[in-house]
């Protein structure tokens, strides 16, 4: 643990126990929790495919699990956990099929082609909601909220009707053999609640949770670590409610003081030393972060020195704001001899580019745009694609439920139903099943007339 400061080295070793730890933004987290990986391997005897590490983000797992492996010799660094929620609760789902009762090969829809299928649900009911229903099905899932559940507290008209569309999606989603991406947390939150053996199973499997960003997990979330962690509580969370941001998409900060009500033995241990910024920055962060209501207080220092005090800067408009930053950079630039590349400029929404873009190449000054929507994840280059891996592969019913609707061609929502059901009883692709005879028993008429005219030219193209 060589270069870990007091509190880490503290956060590291404490085992037997749950225990959160409270890092502070740049106080080092990565690090405890990588070492503790370490830690729990060597000194305590634990298998590495007994630990779980889960972290927010793909990006987030890569990095750290590149990190642990470069601390692990041979051995010690096999079959090593480090995932996504969602990536670990695909795994527990891929596992226990039988038991959801789904067939191998499901069909994980993206947000695009879910917010397509409600969207297909609701149009026959004629019922103009500005909102679209799929957040709110959402919120519900995160929330660890069934349809039936969903109903009976439904506050108004309108929520009674987004429940029953719950329940009209969910049974969609099953005939298809599908399911979304809140999906992966609920079904192994149910098939864990409802299985004991199951339930005995898998906290077998999993003997230490490490949970990154803490602040930021939903309800569901907090019922799946829970139930791997058992009665002991045998994790460590690692999180801020300082940094919580994202109560909009479901996040509960407040699942950090519940940790100390469901695990009455929590210890708790707080990283307050920042690595990343001068004095003037945390003074200026801590009186801000004051004003904020607080679970647990905490206040960040630096030991790399004072540093240059931050500035706001008032503009008249979008135009005159761009201009003083290029401003800046340019003076910056020539006074300190600076690369462009030491420049960075951050702004709150991506239409806000376009001001600064027009204004640094009136400067000649070369520049890269990080984020925005990627070509591939344009809606008609996904439609395209579609297309293409369906004429390549009929058995891909991700791509026929993506399609078969686009352009619109009258197939409702019924009839997918239907088709589902009949191709999960014949273990086969949605296409092929329109082409068997035996459909010929649940569909009939124009429904299957329009199905077929699609099938039929997908089976040509093949």
């Amino acid at each position: 643990m060589k270069g870990l400061n007091p509190q880490q080295q503290a956060s590291v070793k404490h085992y037997g126990t749950p225990l959160l730890v409270l890092a502070g933004a740049g106080s080092g987290k990565t690090s405890t929790i990588t070492e503790k990986i370490v830690w729990l391997i060597r000194h305590h005897q634990l298998k590495p495919y007994q630990i779980a590490a889960i972290t927010f983000t793909n990006k987030a797992a890569k990095e750290m699990k590149n990190r642990v492996s470069g601390l692990l010799k041979g051995d010690e660094k096999r079959g090593i956990q480090v995932s996504t929620f969602h990536t670990l609760g695909l795994k527990i789902i891929h596992q226990e099929l039988a038991t959801l009762g789904y067939k191998p090969g499901f069909t994980i829809l993206d947000s695009d082609d879910c917010s397509t299928l409600i969207k297909e649900l609701a149009r026959k009911d004629d019922i103009d909601d500005k909102d679209d229903p799929r957040w709110q099905i959402s919120r519900w899932k995160n929330h660890f909220i069934m349809p039936a559940e969903a109903l009976s507290k439904a506050a108004d008209a309108k929520e009674e009707y987004q429940a029953r569309l719950y329940d009209r999606y969910q049974r969609q989603l099953k005939a298809c053999n599908a399911v979304d991406f809140d999906d992966l947390i609920i079904l192994p939150v149910q098939v864990l609640q409802n299985h004991l053996e199951i339930r005995e199973k898998w906290q077998n499997r999993i003997r230490y949770l490490l949970i990154d960003e803490y602040q930021d997990t939903n309800a569901c979330q907090y019922q799946l670590v829970k139930l791997l962690a058992g009665v002991e509580g045998r994790f460590t969370a690692v999180g801020d409610d300082d940094q919580s941001i994202y109560a909009w998409r479901g996040a509960q900060p407040e699942n950090l003081s519940l940790l100390a009500k469901d695990f009455p033995m929590l210890k708790v241990i707080k990283l307050e030393q920042n690595y990343r910024s001068t004095n003037q920055i945390l003074e200026a962060a801590n009186s801000l972060i004051a004003q904020n209501p607080h679970e647990f207080e905490k206040r960040l220092w630096s030991a790399v020195g004072e540093g240059i005090k931050p500035q706001v800067v008032r503009c008249k408009s979008a135009e005159n704001e761009a201009e003083k930053v290029i401003s800046e950079i340019l003076k910056t630039r020539f006074k300190d001899r600076a690369n462009y590349n030491d420049f960075a400029i951050l702004y709150r929404s991506n239409h806000q580019s376009r001001v600064f873009e027009s204004k640094l190449r009136e400067n000649h000054i070369p520049y890269k745009i990080s984020g925005g929507t990627s070509f591939f994840n344009r809606a008609e280059i996904k439609d395209i694609l579609a297309y293409l891996k369906l004429i390549v592969n009929p058995d891909d019913d991700a791509a026929f439920l993506r399609i078969v609707n686009t352009p619109r061609r009258g197939i409702g929502t019924s009839t997918l139903e239907k088709l589902g059901e009949y191709a999960n009883s014949r273990e086969g692709g949605m296409v092929r099943a329109s082409l068997e005879i035996g459909i010929e028993s649940r569909l009939s008429g124009s429904s299957l007339l329009r199905l077929r005219r699609f099938t039929d030219w997908i089976s040509e193209m093949s």
